[in-house]
């Protein structure tokens, strides 16, 4: 149970799914007001906050050892 509570309060995940609904939205309602290229800058931004967080969680890990 601790698992799922820590997915569920973890800011990447969070992220993820978001990006999945833009993916989801963009691909069933293809007259959705975003452009191709704004779509991919959303997901663009998203996968570098994602990498951001990954990377501030493993070094913060490593300074605690």
């Amino acid at each position: 149970m601790n698992k799922w509570k820590q997915l569920l309060c973890s800011r990447k995940f969070w992220a993820a799914v978001i990006g999945l609904v833009f993916l989801v939205i963009k691909a069933f309602y293809p007259d959705f007001p975003l452009e191709g290229d704004e779509v991919i800058g959303v997901l663009t931004v998203l996968s570098a906050y994602i990498f951001g967080t990954a990377l501030e969680d493993g070094l913060s890990a490593l300074l605690r050892q």
